[in-house]
């Protein structure tokens, strides 16, 4: 494997929607990824690279997923069958606990919030794009939800707008072992420039900063 290089003041971490409903006990997507979540170590790996990329002194940029309100969908002419779905599940819906960030995961002060996106991609009709511009930004680590859905399609379009794209195969989930292999095995090569674990990840930051 080729040896990774991550800048700090170069680098972000996209941490894709990290609400309840998808990473929490009782929210609604939970029990359809909680298989593949707690056969890759999904929460602990997330914790982990949380606590590092912190310490590196590395950006987080949460990239969140459109939080669900009854008039979503109202002047469509054609949402997609996963916003079907959303139209009657009330996934991450507005002003709900599903709709909130799981408690390990919430933006902490100098984090970066983007706009929320409406289907799949981080970057389409979002600030995503200007947000990381603007920092400077040139390598971004992809980790979340859902691997072969949002977090690829995140990715992807990093990769056209010329990022350097790192993908962390077991800090993200989908629906079935199927899925993973798709996302990291057969459709990451062809976008991502690196497509590491949490432990080659964490062992490629820069050093921690020292504490203040």
């Amino acid at each position: 494997m080729e040896t990774q290089t991550y800048i700090r003041e170069t680098t972000a971490l996209m941490f894709i929607d990290p609400y309840n409903d998808f990473l929490s006990e009782g929210g609604k997507v939970w029990p359809r990824v909680k298989g593949v979540a707690e056969s890759n170590n999904l929460l602990n790996n997330l914790r982990t690279i949380v606590k590092a990329i912190r310490q590196a002194g590395i950006q987080i940029f949460i990239v969140p997923h459109k939080r669900w309100e009854p008039t979503d969908y109202q002047y469509w002419k054609f949402p997609n069958p996963t916003q079907v779905g959303i139209m009657s599940r009330h996934s991450f819906a507005k002003g709900t606990w599903g709709g909130e960030w799981h408690p390990d995961f919430a933006p902490q002060e100098g984090d970066i919030v983007a706009k929320e996106h409406w289907a799949q991609s981080g970057f389409a009709n979002t600030d995503l794009d200007m947000l990381l511009k603007q920092r400077g930004i040139t390598h971004v680590i992809a980790v979340g939800l859902l691997a072969n859905t949002c977090v690829e399609s995140t990715c992807r379009f990093a990769m056209e707008l010329g990022y350097h794209v790192t993908l962390v195969k077991d800090a993200t989930a989908a629906y079935t072992p199927e899925m993973m292999h798709a996302a990291h095995v057969l459709n990451g090569p062809t976008f991502a420039h690196a497509i590491l674990t949490t432990g080659e990840l964490v062992q490629a930051l820069p050093a921690a900063l020292p504490e203040a």
